[in-house]
């Protein structure tokens, strides 16, 4: 997996919004046509829901895997994709999106990125997750100085006081991943059991017994300092109210689903999907596609197998834009010696 150039423009073929199933497959079948990828996903990892959400569930409606894990079709899907480098951009949002003189989009991220793209693949499932945000008065006033919903550099975490609170698995991969950075590190859950891997539990309570990071159950009820920064928060315990210092905190509350800036993009919307045709699946605006759960159409089934079909039409359409005048010679990988090189099977 390529990770994002430091560039801050980036002139690409082909941009791609969510790197779940159906925007990594999409990434398969357009660069069958040459078409190069990047993908933008506001979550930290790819996958989407099924990473997310329900990484360990089964999934029995995926044609030749009878039960394939939501982890596990990911990882199939990221080796897949390996001939075809793309590129992505995890943590990050896109917020603005224009069409420029020359046909081209440009988009704009959270990020201060700028893409210069020919053509965009809307696949972002439901919506962009957003984050929920813990139940504390005032909470606003931190977010962004030092209440973060992500970590996007660890760097910025080096020598500070952090409190993460969470028991899932983005509140122990990131509390075993900071512990060596931090100056210190608190990890408060209301219960004493959590809900991530077993073997990272294991890890996270070895620390624990080391010293090295603290464990309080209980819930946050306070937060005090001043000017967008944390002093402390208070937590209420089965010991009565504790004040844990810090000047960073990391919530993990869950994500909820939103449309998110999709929505002020000027695209044709259909109760918050969008609507999009069945020969290409291309939205009001031509060069802008959606596929998977987010598109709307007569007959549509939200399955993942749906969002695969749909990528592959997509793809013949996006290709036409990219190389215009090119003939497109429509192969199959079991015959084509041209693909089968591409996939680095021949």
């Amino acid at each position: 997996m390529s990770s994002a150039p430091a560039t801050t423009q980036i002139e690409i073929d082909c941009l791609i919004i969510g790197a779940g199933p159906c925007g990594l497959f999409a990434v398969f079948e357009l660069g069958l046509l040459d078409i190069k990828c990047h993908l933008v996903d506001i979550l930290d990892k790819v996958g989407g829901q099924c990473s997310e959400l329900y990484p360990e569930k089964p999934i029995y409606d995926i044609p030749a895997l009878p039960i394939v894990s939501g982890q596990e079709l990911t990882d199939r899907l990221m080796e897949q994709i390996k001939p075809f480098g793309p590129v992505f951009h995890l943590g990050e949002r896109v917020d603005g999106l224009r069409k420029l003189d020359d046909g081209r989009f440009e988009l704009k991220t959270d990020n201060d990125k700028t893409f210069i793209a020919k053509v965009v693949v809307i696949a972002a499932g439901g919506g962009s997750f957003t984050p929920k945000r813990p139940p504390l008065e005032g909470i606003e006033a931190y977010e962004g100085k030092s209440v973060f919903y992500a970590v996007r550099k660890m760097e910025s975490f080096r020598d500070t006081e952090l409190l993460i609170v969470g028991g899932g698995d983005s509140a122990l991969d990131w509390t075993l991943n900071l512990a060596p950075v931090v100056r210190s590190l608190t990890l408060m859950h209301r219960r004493d059991e959590f809900r991530g891997a077993p073997h990272s539990v294991a890890q996270m309570r070895e620390l624990v017994a080391a010293g090295r990071v603290r464990l309080v159950i209980g819930q946050a009820t306070k937060l005090a300092g001043s000017d967008g920064v944390l002093t402390s928060v208070s937590a209420k315990t089965a010991a009565g109210e504790i004040e844990i210092p810090c000047n960073r905190m990391l919530p993990f509350f869950g994500l909820t689903m939103k449309l998110g800036p999709v929505a002020d993009w000027g695209l044709n919307l259909h109760e918050n999907l969008i609507p999009v045709d069945t020969e290409k699946f291309e939205t009001s605006e031509p060069g802008i596609f959606a596929v998977g759960d987010i598109n709307h159409y007569p007959g549509k089934l939200k399955l993942i197998l749906s969002g695969f079909h749909e990528a592959a039409l997509m793809a013949q359409a996006a290709s036409r834009i990219v190389f215009p005048g090119k003939k497109i010679l429509f192969q199959y990988t079991t015959s084509s010696s041209s693909l089968q090189k591409k996939l680095g099977v021949k």
